[in-house]
């Protein structure tokens, strides 16, 4: 009965603090001065006027912010901070090894959030990250927790539970997944977004710590970003090794460009008509000390997760011009060298005047050097750099090929204004051309539009005789593939186009065209 007519009096006393600090005090600021005046003079009256708005603004401020920090929630989303996450993982994880339960810790990214908060504004994206944190609050149930991360990120941990497995942790990411997708209506404008969401289940963290869940957990979601959009990754050990490997891959490769390993080999393009050399494509190579060949599928995406991909093309570029010069000097014809140019290179607004430079440097006519773009990149650039750079690089005599033709949307329009003059047609079009009349229907059908816009024609991925005989039947110029030479390092170009040169002498002549 004591203790209970404490509780009373202690609460009676909160609520009249409360009362007696809120902002509808200020409203009896004017009557406590004229008092204090009356008893004690102008002094009375200056003080009681000045320090009881500061005490109560003060005042005021204190509780504001000690409220902030016992609750730990974000002004914005209203969700906990990212502060009060890891006590409560080892929380979670003592009690799931104590009592035989089971967790999960879910990372969620919204992806390209910032060229939505770039459109649409500040203040309409923290209505969207308000609105979707409490989507997934309506989405988990009652003691399951939310974090704001900072940025475009929030953190999901489940209260322990008897019974959760892989399944059902895939299962509520994609859950979670549908509902950070639904459209937000925010001031007349409707806001799409996707997110990557990794998790990692309690049982397969590395350790028994808040620390080594939170990390394993990261790893997931790098893995689902990388595999954007909309991916979900559940952590298992593999990834975790795969991750230390990429990442030891990355240092690798960053030291593999300044040392030489990695260079260009060079592949034959072939000319279906004369059956001569048109040119060499310089093909990027990293021959390891200790792995030997590393495939460009693993050490390419290295190199551009450490925004290596520009002084690569240097590399290349570099080492295709002196490979020019050094074929002028052992007397063996190669007209052109191709070479592969990134969306970010063609961007540099001082790359034409760079190339200039560089073909001065090695006393080349532009006609020597071919720059190949794929056709992603002139599908999806407007009148941007790299269209101005393409233009000037075929005022100066260069030529333009147009990589992986057929892959990716290139308009017509979007040819003539990157100055083409050659598509490469992909290999997807090519296999077995000499048996499938479909495939033959393709070509023909691209041939056909490429003479009518005066572009030549290269088929990409020969493998066969039967392919490449097809593919000069059907008008196609030129030619490149294993079926005719696989890329080779430069210390066998000379001897290869001897050999493949003498092979052509020996052919017999035919004069005359058959009847």
């Amino acid at each position: 009965m004591a203790k209970s007519h404490a509780r009373s009096a202690f609460a009676f006393c909160q609520q009249l603090g409360s009362w007696l600090t809120g902002p509808h005090m200020l409203a009896f600021v004017p009557a406590l001065a004229l008092g204090a005046f009356w008893v004690a003079g102008e002094l009375a009256l200056v003080s009681v006027a000045l320090g009881l708005p500061l005490l109560f603004l003060v005042s005021g401020t204190l509780k504001e912010a000690r409220g902030d920090r016992l609750h730990g929630l974000d002004p914005v989303t209203g969700l906990a901070l990212q502060t009060a996450l890891e006590p409560e993982m080892q929380k979670s994880l003592d009690i799931c090894e104590n009592h035989n339960r089971k967790s999960a810790l879910f990372l969620i990214q919204l992806e390209e959030f910032e060229a939505l908060s770039q459109r649409y504004g500040q203040t309409a994206t923290n209505t969207l990250l308000e609105r979707i944190g409490q989507r997934f609050k309506t989405t988990l149930r009652e003691h399951d927790q939310v974090f704001w991360m900072g940025g475009a990120r929030y953190a999901i941990l489940l209260a322990p539970v008897p019974h959760f497995e892989l399944e059902s942790g895939i299962q509520l990411a994609a859950r979670l997944q549908s509902a950070a997708e639904e459209p937000v209506s925010v001031d007349a404008h409707t806001l799409f977004v996707s997110c990557a969401i990794g998790f990692c289940l309690n049982a397969r963290s590395p350790a028994n710590t808040g620390p080594a869940l939170f990390k394993a957990t990261e790893i997931a979601l790098s893995e689902a970003a990388r595999n954007a959009p909309s991916a979900i990754r559940s952590f298992c050990r593999e990834m975790a090794e795969t991750t230390v490997r990429r990442a030891a891959l990355v240092n690798e490769a960053h030291s593999a460009l300044d040392n030489g390993e990695i260079s260009p080999w060079f592949q034959p393009q072939i000319s279906t008509d004369t059956g001569r050399v048109t040119g060499f494509e310089a093909l990027a190579r990293w021959h390891h000390p200790t792995r030997g060949t590393v495939s460009p599928a693993d050490f390419l995406p290295a190199l551009e997760e450490s925004g290596q991909m520009e002084r690569l093309g240097e590399v290349i570029l570099y080492s295709a011009l002196t490979a020019i010069k050094a074929w002028d000097k052992a007397g063996v014809d190669v007209p052109c060298v191709a070479v592969n140019f990134t969306a970010e290179e063609l961007r540099n607004p001082k790359l034409a005047e760079k190339i200039r430079w560089d073909l001065d440097r090695f006393d080349l006519m532009p006609n020597r050097l071919t720059i190949e773009v794929l056709e992603t990149i002139v599908a999806g650039s407007p009148e941007d750099a790299a269209a101005r750079n393409l233009a000037k690089l075929a005022e100066m005599g260069c030529r333009i090929d147009l990589d992986d033709f057929g892959t990716g949307h290139a308009s017509i329009t979007a040819i003539r204004r990157f100055a083409i003059e050659r598509i490469k047609i992909d290999r997807s079009f090519i296999t077995r051309v000499d048996k499938d009349q479909e495939q033959q229907r393709m070509v023909s059908a691209i041939q056909t539009m490429a003479e009518r816009l005066g572009l030549e024609t290269l088929a990409e991925g020969v493998e066969t005789a039967g392919e490449h005989t097809m593919l000069g039947q059907l008008g196609c110029a030129h030619v490149q593939g294993y079926g005719l030479a696989r890329p080779m390092p430069f210390e066998e170009t000379i001897t290869w186009l001897q050999s493949h040169n003498a092979k052509l002498g020996a052919l017999p002549k035919i004069s005359g065209k058959l009847g």
